[in-house]
């Protein structure tokens, strides 16, 4: 047995070299964020609504079928919202 392994078998050197992809992974996602951030703060600088942004970002990644169905439950529920409430019927004593 080499003196990377240790008492279980498992190869030290292997466990470092994937903590360490993981770690670089973990600064360039952090990095890609502060840029996110920063793009967001560029659109709001130009009078752009970054609420309104995410929301298009966000359907954007829905397939066409999944955002009108999803369209289509919004209308259908805002029109049951503004919809009068029926009265109830009055119950014979």
């Amino acid at each position: 047995m080499s003196d990377t392994t240790d008492t279980v078998g498992v190869a030290g050197d292997r466990i470092r070299s994937i903590i360490e992809r993981i770690e670089r992974l973990d600064e360039e996602i952090k990095d890609l964020m502060e840029t996110k951030k920063e793009i967001f703060g560029e659109a709001k600088g130009e009078g752009l609504d970054v609420k309104v942004l995410k929301e298009i970002l966000k359907l954007r990644k829905q397939d066409k079928d999944e955002r009108d169905e999803q369209e289509t439950l919004l209308d259908l529920y805002l029109r049951a919202m503004d919809a009068p409430t029926p009265a109830p019927i009055a119950q014979a004593a």
